[in-house]
């Protein structure tokens, strides 16, 4: 529960970021995320995420999430994404590892973190209040969000189309692979994560926020979901991918899924590869492929199959 706010006390600035040397005084807030993890003082608005778990780069060195998120001068000249969360901590998360992390380490992309509770109301930093009409749950308000948006919005581009910003909304458009196209080819996005029973929905109006879901279904917040456009999205970066021919052989990128895949050993418990993936027949190992793609489709996404047939 929230509770109760200095009176006409409205959102200012973050706090400023603590000096590198000397005795810093903590807040009960920043105890806790330095008992969560391993990080230092809580920084100012553009905090980076604070992980304990280490990751082994493909140079063979050790390395923590939150050192993957330092940002370098190839990271502010590539594509970034930055993060409204009460949960910094969340992030990277697993995008610190395997290609993912190896491109954020390699400055391919970046990734930053703005802590939504740095921009809550008075000594409490209250970021919540009581749903209009009544109601259970608790609702995110349109003042704090907007303060944490507008720090988020600092060097980006106004037009939605260069830069996104994104509220991960169970109500929202299901997230699709074009979608995913859309978010890279862009010069970065904002991604806003919800907690409780939504955000005041006059913010979402105010700043032109779109709203996208993973599925229908409920999650707790919206870091994970955060996690898998991310994932999604940053993958179809030039050079992430070890072969681009992945992203375009992959279910969705045509439109279908993707057709079964195989490999040694040649049989296994009694179960053999289909010959024709191994007669070296390339013209007719793609027409098989395009043949399972379109059985499976039909079979178990019929929304797709229908959209792909209106095209054809």
């Amino acid at each position: 529960m929230s509770t109760p706010e200095d009176p006409e006390k409205e959102p200012g600035p973050a706090p400023e970021r603590p000096p590198k040397a000397g005795a810093v005084k903590l807040s009960t807030f920043d105890l806790a995320a330095e008992l969560r993890t391993d990080a230092v003082p809580m920084p100012g608005p553009a905090a980076r995420s604070h992980g304990s778990r280490s990751v082994v780069t493909s140079l063979g060195a050790v390395v923590r999430p939150r050192d993957l998120m330092a940002e370098t001068a190839e990271a502010k000249a590539a594509w970034r994404a930055r993060i409204v969360t009460l949960f910094p901590e969340a992030f990277p998360g697993v995008l610190g590892l395997s290609l993912t992390g190896k491109a954020l380490e390699a400055g391919l992309w970046g990734l930053e973190t703005i802590d939504l509770r740095l921009f809550g109301i008075g000594k409490h930093r209250n970021v919540d209040d009581t749903p209009a009409g009544g109601g259970a749950g608790m609702v995110l308000r349109a003042d704090v969000v907007a303060a944490a948006l507008d720090d988020a919005a600092r060097g980006t581009p106004a037009d939605r189309a260069r830069w996104p910003v994104i509220y991960m909304s169970p109500r929202g458009k299901p997230f699709t692979q074009e979608d995913a196209r859309r978010l890279a080819a862009a010069e970065g996005v904002t991604l806003l994560c919800g907690r409780f029973e939504g955000v005041d929905e006059r913010v979402l109006e105010a700043y032109g926020v779109e709203e996208i879901s993973i599925g229908d279904f409920v999650l707790t917040g919206g870091e994970l979901a955060a996690q898998v456009v991310l994932d999604a999205t940053v993958r179809l970066r030039e050079g992430v991918l070890g072969n681009a021919d992945s992203a375009t052989e992959e279910s969705h990128s045509n439109g279908l899924l993707e057709h079964p895949q195989y490999t040694r050993p040649a049989e296994w418990q009694g179960r053999a590869i289909p010959e024709v993936l191994t007669s070296g027949n390339h013209k007719k190992i793609a027409a098989w492929r395009r043949e399972m793609s379109a059985a499976l489709t039909r079979a178990r996404r019929p929304d797709l199959w229908q959209k792909f047939t209106a095209k054809e």
